[in-house]
């Protein structure tokens, strides 16, 4: 029984050896064409992928202190565990691959973040605010309705730390911190393409700027149930805490010191704006297409997150407890991240051809749509997973056409598709620390301030399933 074992181990081995060969590649790709990679690749290639995510998981569960000091260099494990593998079998498909998601996905993703993140930051909120439930309660409202204009990371960054300090005083607030997540950071983002990365990439492929306020009625029934939630749950929370002194008398007015950021804020609305309405020139870097009013875009965001950072005063962002942490641990676990999410990416997007055909052939409603892109943007990027489903809607439905015509009848004709892959991307989000950048940031300010934040699966299964997942049923069930 032992031999038949590991005859069958050593058959299987073989081939999955064999599936990663230059030999494979070639027959493939027809002798040297450009090679479907989502097809070769065996579902074992997202091995990393997991690792990485795992890492995420765990690593500050079990041990937090190691992987506080060391989580670039983890996050750099991974990815290279998977790089140079890909890069000895694959060349120049690989290179490819890799160069095409850092030029077009990773930079202008974190340039976005990071110009979002600097800008805000130099804004202060002077004054202290009593952290009780109604203030809480509008303070949430507030991000959630400016997340659509600002970004989810510019109201994230713009807002969590007011709302900090006016509940400094209170020992239970670990859940001022996830509703916030849930609201700001994901749900408010879901009625412009400058509220979250999976609407704006839809912008740039042909969806009309003021098509996502299509989502208002979603938007409203979901952060509506929160809210109400919330208010209950801090009004309990609020009613055991013993409240010092300085809380029952006047609270200290609120000012704002730096509004000159909130030009700067403009300025990198405009940039993302003309991205997406004129089209100019374009060039290949190393075989990837790149268009210059991208490039524009990008460094625009650049410059004004320099001007802010060289006319904001540095005692402002002191006391606003600024610093670069939270944005460089995004930019370090997102590089893992979006280099091992290459062959899941690949896998999926080839469809019925590649492994995972079980699953990509099972979505055909809009409810199919609604969870598998839901779900998959809770543990992968939901920028280029809302690319993913958005494009194999319109090739189920008109394959063939040129994307802007096949646009426009999609939402003419089955318009629902795309709203549930749009608010699907947007809300889950809101699932898992990973599942949007601005979570991470959040949950980095909240540990700088001393708050135990909960670990990537106490996250998950005491808060999000347990809130989330049930009104994500109800929207799912009344709206697809």
């Amino acid at each position: 029984m032992s031999r038949i074992k590991f005859k069958h181990f050593a058959n299987r081995l073989v081939t999955l050896l064999l599936l990663l060969t230059p030999g494979t590649l070639l027959a493939s790709s027809g002798g040297g064409g450009h090679a479907d990679l989502g097809v070769i690749l065996p579902l074992w290639s997202v091995i990393p992928f997991v690792g990485i995510l795992l890492s995420i998981a765990l690593f500050p569960l079990l041990a937090p202190h190691f992987w506080h000091g060391h989580f670039p260099k983890i996050s750099a494990l991974w990815a290279l565990l998977f790089a140079v593998p890909f890069l000895i079998v694959f060349k120049g498909e690989a290179l490819y691959e890799i160069m095409h998601i850092y030029l077009v996905d990773y930079i202008p993703f974190i340039i976005l973040l990071w110009g979002l993140f600097t800008v805000s930051g130099g804004i202060l909120v002077r004054g202290r605010l009593q952290g009780s439930p109604m203030v809480n309660t509008v303070i949430l409202l507030i991000g959630t309705l400016i997340a659509s204009w600002i970004g989810t990371t510019g109201a994230s960054m713009l807002l969590i730390r007011p709302l900090l300090r006016a509940n400094s005083w209170r020992r239970d607030k670990i859940h001022i911190v996830i509703f916030f997540i849930f609201l700001v950071s994901n749900i408010g983002g879901a009625l412009t393409p400058l509220g979250d990365p999976p609407l704006f990439l839809g912008f740039l492929h042909s969806v009309p700027f003021f098509w996502t306020f299509s989502l208002f009625p979603q938007m409203l029934f979901v952060s509506v149930i929160l809210l109400l939630m919330f208010y209950a749950f801090d009004t309990y929370k609020y009613n055991k805490e013993e409240k010092p002194e300085e809380v029952e008398s006047a609270p200290d007015p609120l000012r704002l010191e730096g509004t000159i950021n909130f030009l700067f804020l403009l300025g990198i609305v405009v940039a993302v704006l003309q991205s997406g309405l004129w089209h100019g020139i374009s060039f290949d870097v190393g075989g990837v297409h790149m268009e210059i009013q991208n490039l524009i875009r990008d460094l625009s965001i650049i410059a004004m997150g320099y001007l802010s950072i060289r006319f904001t005063s540095r005692k402002i962002r002191e006391d606003n407890q600024f610093s670069w942490f939270p944005i460089k641990e995004v930019a370090y676990l997102f590089a893992g991240i979006f280099m091992t999410i290459i062959p899941a990416l690949l896998i999926l997007k080839a469809g019925a051809k590649g492994n995972l055909s079980w699953l990509t052939e099972s979505v055909k409603t809009p409810q199919d749509y609604f969870w598998i892109t839901g779900i998959l943007s809770s543990f992968l990027d939901n920028a280029p997973t809302y690319l993913t489903f958005f494009n194999t809607v319109l090739g189920n439905f008109f394959p063939g056409l040129p994307e802007k015509e096949a646009v426009m009848k999609l939402i003419a004709e089955q318009e629902i598709y795309l709203k549930a892959i749009s608010a699907a991307a947007v809300f889950m989000g809101a699932m898992t620390y990973i599942g949007n950048a601005p979570n991470f940031m959040v949950r980095s300010i909240a540990e700088e301030a001393g708050i135990p934040m909960p670990s990537f699966f106490g996250y998950l299964f005491k808060y999000s399933l347990l809130i989330l997942m049930p009104i994500f049923v109800l929207v799912s069930i009344i709206f697809y």
